[in-house]
């Protein structure tokens, strides 16, 4: 089964979708396998992290963004503005896609961990995701 999800951003920040996923896994009736998702942009990745505190979130947007600055004058890719080239990339330096087992039913997702999507431009979009959840 292969489904595509949209994520709504409203900026830079992690948007969690765990529960979206977890929809899907219902209706496919997969008890084991995996499900593997793919973001279909170059300005967004995805990420498993903390979801109960949103500090951790916070500090993750704010490092990232420490390592890779806007304005950077050896940026050429700059006609669609000053955060379009680190936003590329942020995307190549994390990840584009996801592998997670399925186990019973359930994502075998820890305590703590969500399903984000990691968005890099400072204005919000409609992230478009690929999800195939197969046994």
């Amino acid at each position: 089964m292969v489904e595509l999800l949209q994520v709504k951003t409203g900026g830079q920040g992690l948007y969690e979708f765990t529960s979206q996923v977890e929809g899907l896994i219902n209706r496919s009736g997969v008890a084991e396998g995996l499900c593997t998702l793919l973001i279909q942009h170059t300005s967004a990745s995805l990420t498993i992290q903390e979801n109960a505190d949103p500090s951790a979130q916070h500090d993750l947007e704010r490092w990232l963004n420490r390592l890779v600055p806007e304005n950077d004058p050896l940026y050429t890719h700059v006609f669609e503005g000053a955060d379009d080239m680190p936003a590329h990339i942020k995307s190549a330096l994390t990840s584009t896609s996801l592998s997670i087992p399925v186990l019973n039913g359930r994502l075998c997702l820890g305590t703590w961990q969500g399903i984000f999507c990691w968005e890099h431009r400072h204005s919000g979009s409609v992230r478009k995701v690929a999800v195939h959840i197969g046994d």
